[in-house]
């Protein structure tokens, strides 16, 4: 823009600023006005930003403004006017235009305001400026909050606000045209505020525990400052490289010089010995040109191969929405000094301000106190300083705030959201995919850091990452992520960079889960279900109500009203309220909506609420008598409700979309209820057959495309996942497609063949089964034509079958068969049979029917209304009430299969009247067969004592508390109650492998003798290590254990609930104990632990009287409970006695300390028989099938970073090695219904 052309007022209030004389710039009068001013200017320009491109060819900010501050800094009122003028010119151009125009006349504008910040950023790599800004930015932090006013803090905002905005200004490729090792303007930048001891200040705001508030403003500097740089290249920056790299580098340089040798000799061996004058002419047979004859070629045969139909078109256009998003990310290589100052600055910042200032910007981002699409800054940051730290020695504890299970959710619900938007806002699409794009970069770094964890020589550094992993690979979400992402991928949108993530990310996922799925037989996971239910019809509004029905609802409400003699209650008379005074509907619309509510409360049966709307009316609109007259007589007002409820009222639009609304609202919250999460056994060849689709498949061999491009890493990802397909799967036929034999055959015929070796016999291992397939299926070359998924996999390699086959073919109804059918139900229908469908499927002639077919051919013949009158009824509802023959069969069943491991499920299977389970176990405990319904549940055996099992939380109590431990995996009450109540048709006949564990079981019985041990040697043993831990000085840490557990059961005993309480040492002392062999021995656990929801009240106080010292009791007492249970079975009753008087002596005197009523009561239990409790102490020691569990962090989100689910050690023995493996606590399947109130 000319100078000249500028406006007059602007030009003179940039004239009364002053005026640069050589290097000392000197100042109007009025200069403080002006620069106001020009503050005002800007407030009010128009939609082309004519004031700022006017101050922007005028130079206002590098001839005046920097000089001012620069000169007279000692000026605060001035310079504060300077600071934000500045601020305002220097904002980027995208917010000043909202976005980049699509007119090409703004988007000139926007050009032109662009090229006039970068003029402004060069401008302000200058050391002097920067160091104005240092001083005084430094003065301000020196005071004190009582010191500082609020001009002060709005100039510390207005500085940090002008360095954000001057390095947030693109660089001009075009004009600068740097190579790698050359300081850019960008550099200088970063080089002036380092000079100035800018970033030391930065650094200050980020660690300070009184600089809080400006967080988000030192996260948002930080990133631009290292925009462009690659953590990769800072860590190495002034290393010399090490011989592995050295190696790695020169195997590059090796492949690349043989790529261009084998190019060098293709094209020499492409010439040809004639003269190129004498190429010659060439038909080729069988290639049909435009015409009918053959394409005749007019080039040498080398050249051939490149030959097209194409040669010589135009080319098509492809529209703007359709191209593929091209990638925005600029790496490039700073000079040195640069380098090692943004390596120095990374170290000071991971060592003193990361975890901090981290954990101050995710605070705010949760309680919405940040500006919108700020969580990119923090998603940017810990993908860069996590990739630095881990490539820079590794030191986890640097990273700890966004190394857990949070970052995940967080990451996670980031991408969900993004994605969404993506479909939602298709215009900034692109902008949508970017923000993706971070969160996946940071997704990556989080799972490559637990991949440098896993490779650590610290052992607590490797549990932390199994922990992590454990809860990762458990939930759903997370490991669903990277299918979901590969999907959806849409290249119009996403650039090629993010697909090259997402393989590489997907790549190093799946590997990390099969080795974490290596050695673990039974690994528990996650599994959501949703059941969609079909959504209802909407209800009718406006139901036409029949004379008679209406004459029915008034026949009720009448009798209603005259019981009641037409009183009302208070409740009713005071909440009837017919007007709303602060609606703006009009009060004519207001009565006749009144007189509908009045109808509708008649409508349903409601004759109170319809009386007290109308007696309310009345006192409302008393004139004209329209709801009666206010003498009115009660049978007047009954005479005046029937002609409300027969009238035909006008409804307005608003009340009909109100009843939509409510039924949309239901319709909702049953599609939430059906949500249920449940455990499953994980299997990692399933998992990896959800890739198996050519949605998964297309994105690879798009990414396989650029292979020459790609590097050699990325080209082995892919490799590895169509190698899982093809090999693994045995699913090679999904490769069978056109395009991707296209794409092979181009790597095959490379050149450079050679350096792509893992690609070139994956192209010839499918090839192979292409042609094998072929030579039995001739129709094996019109498939390449078309993707196939599973199904068409199979019929390619199976053999195709004929039409109609496996489809359900709808058989028609012959008149004599409808015919048949009417006169068969007219015949039963009032036999009062419980199923007439089944009553009518063995009479008709046509015996291939089917339910199906009867139920969907009597409702069309309209002998039913609908199929749910002919709803088949579950089996063992009806039958309720037994005969005489029926107990005495239950009785005689029961004899038969009482010793049996499954007595309730021998007798379903076996009862002539099949009656649920719940029926038969409620009739078997009225018989007296059995005392308590535990003894009907199926006894679970566990596997031979050889190997080390794991131990419930309930044994570890059972063992404290000295009561016996019921059977092997045995299910607590609400799941037994579930599976009571469950048909007897769903149970099943024991599978091979239960048999063949269970004769292992009684082998290792046998060989084994008799069990070891009872639960009063328990108690013996307890007490020992009690006293031991006591001599070590260890009596604080066990009185801390007693108080926790005699407070967790006094609140439940309060509270009547029962929720996981975790043990949390909270002094030195106890931490110490934590880390105590014999305290963690005592525990039987590794390093966190927290009481189980199914531990009983009486459980958790007897184990905590068991940690009572042995000196309080009584010496009879004492010598009674160290008494060891007698060897002999004819002393077992005897044994049973001494262990429960040496229980209550220990309550006993828990009690003389803290008396406690619920103690007390605990001590009336009634103890289980002597045989009960040997069967379970055997049953216990015997080991079980080991299954791995891994923790779910979906139902309390604060659990997530401090603790893990207990590891219990079950020993074959009362004390083993400390050596012993710890395997998970066996965890029972389960299911749940999400609320629409939980979050992942």
């Amino acid at each position: 823009m000319d100078l000249y052309m500028m406006n007059c007022e602007l030009l003179a209030t940039c004239s009364a600023l002053g005026y640069l004389e050589g290097e000392t710039y000197h100042r109007e009068p009025d200069c403080l006005e002006s620069v106001k001013d020009l503050i005002r200017y800007l407030r009010h320009e128009d939609d082309t930003r004519d004031i700022r491109q006017q101050l922007g060819a005028a130079q206002i900010l590098q001839n005046d403004l920097l000089p001012i501050i620069a000169q007279h800094g000692q000026d605060k009122p001035l310079f504060d006017a300077c600071i934000r003028l500045m601020v305002n010119l220097t904002q980027p151009a995208l917010l000043c235009f909202g976005k980049v125009p699509d007119d090409p006349t703004f988007r000139h504008h926007f050009l032109q305001v662009v090229s006039y910040l970068q003029a402004y950023k060069e401008a302000f790599a200058s050391e002097k400026v920067f160091g104005v800004l240092s001083e005084t930015l430094y003065n301000l932090l020196q005071l004190d909050w009582e010191q500082r006013q609020e001009e002060d803090n709005l100039l510390v905002e207005r500085i940090i606000l002008l360095v954000r905005n001057v390095l947030h200004i693109p660089t001009d490729q075009y004009e600068e045209k740097n190579v790698d090792d050359d300081a850019s303007v960008h550099d200088k930048l970063l080089w002036a505020i380092h000079l100035s001891g800018f970033d030391d200040l930065l650094k200050f705001l980020a660690s300070a525990q009184s600089e809080q508030q400006w967080s988000m403003h030192v996260l948002e500097v930080v990133s631009l400052m290292f925009r462009d740089q690659a953590p990769e290249v800072l860590a190495k920056a002034g290393q010399t490289r090490s011989s592995q790299e050295k190696q790695k580098d020169a195997q590059e340089l090796e492949a690349l010089r043989a790529k261009e040798q084998a190019e060098k000799h293709t094209r020499t061996m492409q010439r040809g010995s004639r003269h190129s004058r004498f190429r010659g002419s060439y038909v080729v047979e069988g290639l049909r040109s435009i015409g009918e004859k053959d394409v005749i070629f007019h080039q040498g045969l080398h050249n051939f191969k490149n030959y097209s139909h194409d040669v010589g078109k135009a080319v098509r256009r492809v529209p703007k929405r359709k191209q593929m998003a091209k990638d925005t990310e600029t790496k490039r290589r700073s000079a040195l000094n640069v380098r090692l100052f943004l390596r120095e600055f990374c170290l000071d910042f991971l060592e003193n301000c990361y975890n901090h200032l981290m954990y101050l910007v995710k605070e705010n981002l949760q309680r919405e106190q940040a500006q919108q699409h700020d969580e990119t800054y923090y998603l940017w940051a810990l993908n860069f300083f996590m990739a630095f730290n881990r490539l820079n020695g590794f030191q986890p504890d640097l990273v700890s705030e966004t190394l857990s299970i949070r970052a995940f959710h967080f990451i996670e619900k980031n991408i969900t959201n993004y994605y969404e938007m993506m479909l939602m806002d298709r215009k900034e699409a692109t902008s949508w995919s970017r923000r993706m794009h971070l969160a996946l970069k940071a997704y990556q770094e989080l799972l490559l850091t637990l991949s440098e964890m896993d490779r650590s020589k610290d052992e607590n550094v490797r549990q932390s990452a199994n922990v992590i992993k454990s809860n990762i690979f458990y939930m759903m979400e997370y490991r669903e992520i990277f299918l979901t992402l590969l999907r959806k991928f849409d290249e119009r949108t996403q650039p090629r960079s993010f697909l090259r993530d997402l393989v590489e990310s997907t790549h190093l996922f799946l590997r990390m889960l099969e080795r974490f799925c290596t050695g673990r037989n039974n690994l528990m996971v996650q599994k959501k279900r949703v059941k969609r239910r079909k959504k209802s019809q909407k209800k009718q509004a406006a139901q036409e109500n029949t004379p008679e029905a209406l004459e029915e609802a008034w026949q009720i409400v009448s009798q209603d009203l005259r019981a009641a003699s037409f009183q009302l209650p208070s409740s009713l008379v005071e909440g009837a309220v017919p007007f709303d005074a602060a609606s703006e509907t009009p009060l004519e619309e207001q009565r006749t909506e009144a007189m509908v509510r009045i109808q509708d409360a008649l409508i349903g049966r409601q004759g109170p609420e319809a009386l007290s709307l109308l007696r309310a009316a009345r006192e409302v609109w008393p004139e004209g008598d329209v709801f009666g007259a206010t003498d009115v007589e009660p049978d007047e007002e009954l005479d005046l409700l029937k002609q409300i409820l027969f009238v035909n009222l006008p409804r307005t639009a608003a009340q009909e979309n109100a009843i939509e609304e409510e039924d949309e609202k239901e319709e909702e919250e049953e599609e939430l209820e059906s949500v249920r999460v449940s455990e499953t056994e994980f299997n990692f060849l399933e998992f990896i057959k959800r890739f198996a689709s050519p949605a998964i498949v297309r994105p690879y061999v798009l990414m396989l495309r650029t292979y020459s491009q790609n590097t050699p890493h990325t080209n082995h990802c892919v490799a590895r996942m169509l190698h899982r397909i093809a090999v693994d799967l045995k699913m090679e036929p999904l490769l069978f497609q056109l395009s991707v034999f296209c794409l092979f055959n181009k790597i095959l015929g490379d050149p450079a063949a050679a350096v792509y070796k893992e690609l070139v016999t994956f192209a010839k291992f499918v090839l192979k089964r292409f042609f094998i397939l072929a030579a039995r299926n001739n129709k094996a070359y019109v498939e390449l034509l078309f993707w196939k998924n599973v199904g068409a996999v199979r019929e390619m390699t199976e053999g195709y079958s004929h039409d109609g086959e496996g489809a359900k073919k709808k058989s028609k109804w012959t008149p004599e068969e409808e015919e048949e059918l009417h006169r068969l139900y007219e015949e039963h229908k009032d036999s009062g049979v419980p199923d007439i469908v089944e009553t009518l499927l063995p009479l008709l002639s046509n015996t291939d029917r089917i339910r199906r077919q009867v139920v969907a051919q009597m409702v069309a013949m309209g002998l039913v209304d609908s199929v749910k009158d002919l709803k088949k009824e579950k089996k063992g509802t009806r039958i309720v009430l037994w005969s005489e023959d029926q107990e005495e069969e239950l009785s005689r069943l029961f004899e038969d299969h009482k010793s049996s491991d499954d007595i309730l499920g021998n007798i379903l299977k076996r009862l002539t009247a099949k009656r649920s389970r719940a029926r038969v176990v409620d009739k078997l405990l009225s018989l007296g067969l059995v005392g308590d319904r535990k003894e009907l549940y199926k006894k679970r055996r566990r596997q031979a004592t050889g190997k080390s099992a794991g131990m419930t939380e309930e044994d570890f109590f059972a063992d404290l508390s000295g009561e016996p431990r019921e059977e092997g995996l045995e299910k607590d009450e609400d799941e037994e109650e579930e599976e009571v109540e469950e048909d007897y048709s769903d149970e099943e006949e024991p599978s091979e492998e239960e048999k063949e564990v269970e004769s292992r079981v009684l082998a290792a019985q046998k060989k084994r003798g008799k069990s070891k041990g009872s639960s009063v040697e328990r108690d013996v043993n307890v007490e020992s290590m009690v006293r031991s831990l006591q001599q070590d000085g260890l009596a604080g840490p066990l009185l801390w254990l007693q108080n926790c557990l005699n407070r967790t059961a006094n609140d439940r005993a309060e509270e009547g609930t029962s929720h996981a309480v975790p043990l949390v040492p909270l002094n030195e002392e106890n931490e110490d104990a934590m880390d105590n062999r014999s305290f963690q021995k005592l525990l039987r656990k590794e390093s966190f632990w927290r009481i189980p929801v199914t531990i009983s009240i009486n459980q958790l106080r007897g184990a905590a009287s068991s940690l009572c010292p042995s000196e309080e009791l009584p010496a009879g007492e004492r010598e009674q409970a160290e008494r060891p249970e007698s060897p002999e079975p004819q002393d077992e009753a005897t044994s049973h006695e001494q262990r429960a008087q040496a229980l209550r002596a220990l309550l006993l005197a828990r009690n003389r300390k803290h008396p406690s009523t619920d103690t007390t009561k605990s001590l009336t239990a009634e103890p289980m028989s002597a045989s009960d409790q040997q069967q379970g102490a055997g049953e216990g020691r015997s080991g079980g099938k080991r299954s791995r569990m891994l923790d779910s962090d979906d139902d309390d989100e604060r659990d997530e970073d401090s603790s893990s689910k207990m590891e219990v050690g079950n020993e074959i023995g009362a004390d083993d090695s400390d050596g012993e493996e710890h395997s998970a606590p066996a965890k029972r399947r389960r299911h749940r219904v999400l609320s629409d109130d939980e979050d992942n």
